[in-house]
């Protein structure tokens, strides 16, 4: 027997398909039931790499004790935190107000059957220990104070009504932007920086890419040595950490210590989509082996683990394989010798730590480099082989499970992220794949003009959020600098215009996370900071601005500056927390430069400048028989060699038919 989530498309759904818990979907059948039955509903929010997701799984939802108290006193919902981000980040904001505490998953909420919650919590054993309650003993508590406690309830159901609309940013007031927040936002940034690992804070440390690229591009153009040394040195420890898988490629998703050796063994494609970008860059700066290997490795691993035969990019590995976090990567020094030869047990012993202590549970070896290579040919032709082989033989073990739903917002950061790459080493197989995800969520998620959130085996559903536009518009533009095709610059100008059609606040400037026309929530979020994605309305503030300059939309970039004034405040407040909206604010006070190629020879040109860092120009190559252009694109081909023409703003330079005056102008002070 299965309940009503064997019909969803959520693998973390599914996966509770079995539970004797009478679970719904998020929807009018279970919400219209919670009304009449005068039900409390228990809110149950995850994702399926969730290790203690799975815990409180096996413990609670499977037990059929714990399921007929839940069956009789509540109405049970279950949500996938990464179809439902619209219900996720509403209901972390209500846990936070209610418990004082930080949120996480699995999240555990009691709400009213309006929605309001009234309790919560995150994991709760089956019964109680370590200070928690079980959860057993709760869910009739709870219940009888449901009955009981009616009129403290919903005076407490009101109050936090009122700070959730508090969370919303204030309507904005007339003022001149500067670079205050920005320089604000870097000594921030460079004030948290652990100068011996690495990273951003304290343990558990996180990759923080949109934090790590102000700081790379931000410093680079303004000389701040330091900044560029922040992200050289949390890049090199986290690509010879264990957050980094040694042997197969990609980032899991944080790590535990200080020093990035033992991580939450997931790996999400929304954190290696903006770290391939970010080695990237860093290469283009200082062209260290350890940063091209970590892109190569990485862009194999999502080509071969993490893309559909249709093309789109899956969501994420689990943490957890045979019920244990982490048992498909660990090794024992005795395994791995009898898997490699001596000559290369000899080389990996010292450089991944296997003659040092059991770094993982007491008696197992996490890999990381311990002892970093000499340079010699030799010496990475044996690292090389005897990677071949471990992979080779961890293969054969029972893999984590794989989340196979096809997000549209992290797919639009992995298609970036690929499309970067491939500019940045001329990797056309890079691009291919990029190509590959972007023509998969065109035919498969965008229908009548709009987009659709999510896909699984063919069903594709759920109104798109902000992310979803502004990460995929932002993702186009990428591909548009390796070559421009029409459709990309159609559909890009459909994606603009339904950002200001269905998500601006016309009124006070920025973009709310769900559309105009999404269903009625207890509250409609408009979020500037970022959180484990960059925000989306930082980059829908870089995107639309961009993409007005290289079409010569002024409403674009209107819409863009206003979304910064509307954030202005909080990032006065918090400034290094808007990463992204301090990035899109550096472009609206140096607008990016429009970089025009035509001519024979433009494609080497391209390729050319594709080498260098350049942060702050967008690169296009008219093709030789190019279709209907926008006035911006329009220029004519040279007689002979190539011309570029740059324009920054409303300023636009003469043909430029020299490479180095070309590289000589875009490398020129923005400030």
């Amino acid at each position: 027997m299965t309940n009503r989530l064997a019909q969803e498309t959520s693998p973390y759904l599914q996966q509770h398909a079995d539970n004797p818990v009478d679970w719904y979907a998020w929807g009018d059948e279970a919400l219209t039931l919670a009304r009449k039955s005068n039900k409390p509903i228990l809110l149950s929010v995850g994702y399926s790499a969730c290790h203690w997701c799975h815990v409180m799984a096996h413990e609670s939802f499977e037990d059929p004790a714990v399921a007929a108290v839940m069956n009789k006193l509540y109405v049970n919902i279950k949500v996938d935190r990464e179809e439902r981000p619209d219900l996720d980040q509403i209901y972390q904001t209500a846990h936070a107000m209610l418990t004082q505490r930080n949120g996480g998953w699995p999240l555990t909420m009691f709400l009213l059957p309006d929605q309001t919650p009234f309790f919560g919590g995150t994991y709760f054993p089956k019964t109680a220990r370590h200070g928690l309650p079980g959860f057993i003993d709760l869910l009739p508590q709870i219940a009888t104070a449901y009955r009981n406690q009616q009129t403290e309830i919903a005076q407490q159901s009101e109050s936090l009504k009122a700070a959730l609309a508090r969370t919303l940013p204030p309507p904005a007031t007339a003022a001149t932007l500067t670079s205050a927040p920005l320089d604000t936002a870097l000594r921030e940034l460079k004030d948290s920086f652990d100068e011996v690992e690495g990273g951003l804070g304290n343990a558990p440390k996180f990759p923080h890419p949109a934090e790590l690229e102000l700081c790379l591009s931000s410093g680079v153009g303004l000389g701040d040595d330091y900044a560029h040394q922040l992200v050289k040195l949390t890049l090199t420890k986290m690509a010879e950490g264990g957050i980094y898988d040694q042997v197969g490629g990609g980032f899991c998703r944080y790590s535990v210590d200080q020093t990035w050796t033992i991580p939450h063994f997931e790996k999400m494609l929304y954190d290696n989509g903006p770290l391939l970008r970010l080695y990237s860059d860093m290469w283009l700066l200082d062209a260290q082996p350890l940063f091209s290997r970590t892109v190569a490795d990485t862009a194999a691993w999502v080509m071969r683990e993490m893309q559909s035969s249709e093309g789109g990019y899956y969501s994420s590995l689990d943490a957890d394989s045979e019920h244990e976090e982490g048992k498909y990567y660990v090794w024992t020094p005795d395994e791995v010798r009898a898997t490699v030869s001596a000559d290369e047990y000899t080389l990996i012993a010292p450089h991944y730590g296997l003659d040092a202590r059991a770094n993982f549970e007491h008696e197992y070896w996490h890999l990381r480099v311990n002892r970093p290579l000499a340079p010699g040919a030799d010496d990475l032709a044996r690292l090389d082989a005897a990677r071949a082989k471990l992979f080779a033989l961890r293969e054969q073990r029972v893999r984590p499970g794989r989340d196979e739903k096809i997000l549209v917002s992290w797919n639009a950061l992995m298609i970036k992220g690929m499309a970067r790459a491939a500019r940045a080493f001329n990797q056309p197989v890079w691009l291919q794949s990029a190509r590959r995800a972007a023509d998969f969520l065109r035919t498969t998620l965008w229908r009548n003009g709009r987009l659709l959130a999510t896909c699984k085996d063919g069903h594709a559903h759920l109104n798109a959020y902000l992310d979803d536009y502004a990460f995929l518009l932002d993702a186009l533009i990428e591909l548009m600098q390796h070559d421009l095709r029409a459709a990309d610059i159609a559909w890009a100008r459909e994606l603009a215009e339904v950002l200001l059609e269905q998500f601006e606040d016309r009124d006070n400037g920025g973009f709310f996370f769900v559309s105009h026309d999404h269903e009625q929530l207890i509250l409609r979020s408009k979020i500037g900071h970022d959180n484990a994605t960059p925000s989306g309305n930082g980059i829908a503030a870089i995107a639309l601005n961009r993409l007005g300059h290289l079409l010569g939309e002024p409403r674009w970039c209107v819409a863009a500056e206003r979304t910064i004034m509307a954030f202005k405040p909080a990032m006065e407040r918090q400034a290094s927390g808007h990463s992204s909206l301090c990035v899109a604010l550096e472009e609206q006070l140096a607008p990016p430069a429009i970089v025009v190629l035509r001519g024979d020879g433009a494609a080497d040109w391209q390729r050319r400048l594709a080498a260098r860092y350049l942060p702050h120009a967008l690169i296009v190559r008219i093709p030789d028989a190019p279709s209907a252009l926008p006035a911006m694109l329009d220029k004519p081909a040279p007689a002979h060699g190539v011309n570029a023409w740059v324009c920054r703003g409303v300023e636009c330079l003469p043909a430029i038919s020299g490479f180095d005056d070309l590289v000589a102008t875009l490398t020129a002070s923005r400030h």
